[in-house]
This record gives structure tokens, sequence and C-alpha cells, in this order.
């Protein structure tokens, strides 16, 4: 029961957070990016990097932050993660570092995970970046841009995104 009330509180921070998003600046050219990473999927952030870069962008304007599913809550000393223990019964996010990751305006934020995850999810619809990507397996709503490939091809994932932010004449 717990389980099902903590769901419908996290249900209804991602639509309080909707409604507040700022959409006036979503047609920037790409300066800053961020990536949101389900760390249990995708842990090669070198990938990340050197894809930032044939975008045209140096890695201080990248940033990676990581979440990792938890069953005991365990100290780390890695700053750009958050685990399921960092977050409320209504979804209050209790990270302070994950805080200031979701509070600056990146000009793209890439949400790369791509099974269900309220947890990303709520972080995801919290942030306040202009322009947002994610696979088709994500909550459609809380994405600009939606990329349907297999997300473990990261190659063909990285062509397609490259494509349609130079449509969108981001780069």
């Amino acid at each position: 029961m717990f389980d099902k009330l903590k769901r419908k509180s996290f249900k209804k921070k991602i639509d309080k957070n909707l409604v507040n998003r700022d959409m006036s600046q979503r047609n920037t050219t790409l300066k800053t990016l961020g990536y949101l990473i389900n760390e249990d999927l995708f842990q090669d952030f070198e990938l990340l990097y050197q894809f930032s870069s044939d975008l045209g962008l140096q890695r201080k304007d990248v940033k990676i932050y990581t979440f990792k599913e938890v069953k005991k809550k365990i100290p780390t000393l890695r700053q750009n993660q958050i685990n399921n223990k960092h977050f409320s019964w209504n979804g209050e996010i209790l990270n302070q570092n994950a805080i200031e990751f979701l509070d600056f305006p990146f000009d793209v934020l890439i949400g790369y995970y791509f099974e269900k995850n309220e947890f990303l999810d709520i972080m995801m619809s919290r942030s306040k970046a202009k322009f947002k990507v994610g696979f088709s397996s994500s909550d459609k709503r809380l994405l600009d841009l939606i990329i349907n490939v297999d997300p473990l091809n990261f190659e063909r994932f990285k062509k397609e995104l490259k494509k349609y932010l130079s449509v969108l004449k981001k780069i």
C-alpha cells in the first residue's frame, strides 16, 4: 500500500513540474549539454564525452548525473550520483548536488534511461533544461525529442541525435 501511495505522489509531483516548465528558450543553440543516466544500464561515460566533442562541445560544457537504485542507504563519495534513498515519499529530492544539476539551464538534457523509472522521471520533469531528449520508452510528456532506437546501440543513437539536432539548428 505504501508503494502505491508513493507512486501516486510521484505522479502528482511530475504533473506539477510539467505545469511549471518554462518553454520560452526551447530553440536555443547547443552550448551546454547534460546527461541523466541510469547507471545500472550504462557506465561508459567516456563515450558520452567523445560524442559531445563530436557535437562541438568542450568537456567543461558537459555534465553527467547518474542514478543507481540501492536497497540500503549506503554512503558514496561520488558527487554526481543519486539513488532512490535520496527521494522523499512525496517526490522531493533530498540531494543538494542533484538539485544544483537540475537547476542548471542546460541547452539540451539527454535522459539516457530506457525503462520506466519514476525517480529519473521526477528528475527529468524537475530539470530547468531548455530542450529535453529521451527514448520512446520514457514518459513522452517529459520530452521535446523522442529518439526511437535501441538504446544499447550507442552508435545508432549518436547518429540519430546528431541528425535531429542538426535539423533543429541546435548544432
